[in-house]
């Protein structure tokens, strides 16, 4: 059985650097070959939207957009049934292979035998 890997991002404009990580690691991820899901949280959330990864700059980090791309290419972006509700984020707004799913099912994938679990 191949090693997967869940990561979710909790933060977004309010923790740059927390967010860039958990969606270069989640690329990374992809580019190697492992099975990813990248949970969106918080305000992560917002990234589900058309455009608004382009608009997150990060100075010396590859453009977000370019690291979603990579993670939906190959692997699974969820985001927090609760955080879209607080956003009034429905499934007809999120880009084309982001999926609106909540605790049960992160749950469900954290704790599938030889899945590690990562929290940015």
């Amino acid at each position: 059985m191949a090693r997967s890997l869940v990561i979710k991002a909790t933060a977004g404009l309010d923790g740059p650097e927390r967010c860039n990580q958990a969606f270069t690691v989640a690329a990374a991820a992809v580019a190697s070959g492992v099975p990813v899901s990248l949970w969106l949280t918080g305000e992560s959330t917002w990234f589900a939207l058309p455009g608004r990864a382009e608009e997150f700059r990060l100075p010396h980090a590859t453009p977000l957009e370019d690291l979603l791309a990579a993670v939906l290419s190959a692997g699974r972006v969820t985001v927090c049934t609760q955080c879209a509700a607080r956003r009034e984020i429905g499934p007809d707004d999120v880009i084309p292979g982001v999926r609106i799913a909540g605790a049960p099912t992160f749950v469900e994938e954290i704790t599938t035998e030889g899945t590690q679990a990562l929290v940015y």
